[in-house]
């Protein structure tokens, strides 16, 4: 990356793909924005620059990039594929973490304190936040090589579309309610829909909901 690729990222500020990071904290928390940006749309974390812009560089190279190596290999479920460049910036160096898009996703977080427990975690505007049961299993068949789902539709869904048809959108409590279902198979139906290309997803703040495609 030259330098000018990176002041152009900076200048851009933090949004769905890029992170800035002041200083390495822990490699369960770099963990955590790679795994997002690899479920959702890829992205930069560029480590010496804190939210406001401001520039700071790094201190010790290779241990730090010993940080993102542990994160990448012992935090992230499956590993995180990433390349990382060490970028000169105004007499300081900025540690640039490019994380493509996964073919593999979902990933997901492993909890250093319970091994038993696992989150996946998504990219949202400037943040990375914890995905919902129904991202979750949408990712899950995003990959490149995921053929759509073909389904017949039912009484069941039939009556989502012609709801759809007459309303803007649906949550998958709403459908539950119009339906008079389990919330389980709300979920499943709705995610069924999303791979078969008839309605999407959408995230709006903490509010998701689902669209005619």
């Amino acid at each position: 990356m030259f330098t000018v690729e990176l002041f152009k990222l900076i200048e851009d500020g933090e949004g769905p793909n890029i992170e800035f990071k002041r200083k390495f904290s822990s490699p369960q928390k770099i963990a955590k924005e790679m795994i997002a940006f690899a479920n959702t749309k890829g992205g930069y974390i560029l480590f010496g620059v804190d939210d406001d812009r401001t520039i700071f560089g790094v201190e010790s190279e290779k241990s730090e990039l010993d940080l993102i190596d542990t994160a990448a290999k012992f935090f992230c479920e499956p590993e995180v594929n990433y390349r990382t460049e060490i970028v000169p910036i105004r007499s300081k160096d900025v540690v640039v973490i490019d994380v493509p898009e996964s073919k593999v996703k979902p990933h997901k977080l492993i909890d250093e304190d319970d091994k038993d427990t696992s989150r996946i975690y998504v990219r949202y505007n400037d943040k990375s936040i914890i995905a919902s049961k129904e991202t979750a299993n949408i990712l899950k068949y995003s990959n490149f090589d995921s053929n759509p789902l073909i389904i017949s539709l039912g009484d069941l869904e039939k009556m989502l579309l012609t709801y759809l048809g007459e309303n803007d959108n649906i949550t998958v409590k709403g459908f539950r309610k119009l339906a008079n279902i389990s919330e389980r198979r709300a979920s499943r139906t709705l995610v069924n829909l999303v791979r078969a290309g008839v309605i999407r997803h959408h995230r709006l703040d903490n509010r998701e909901f689902f669209t005619l495609a």
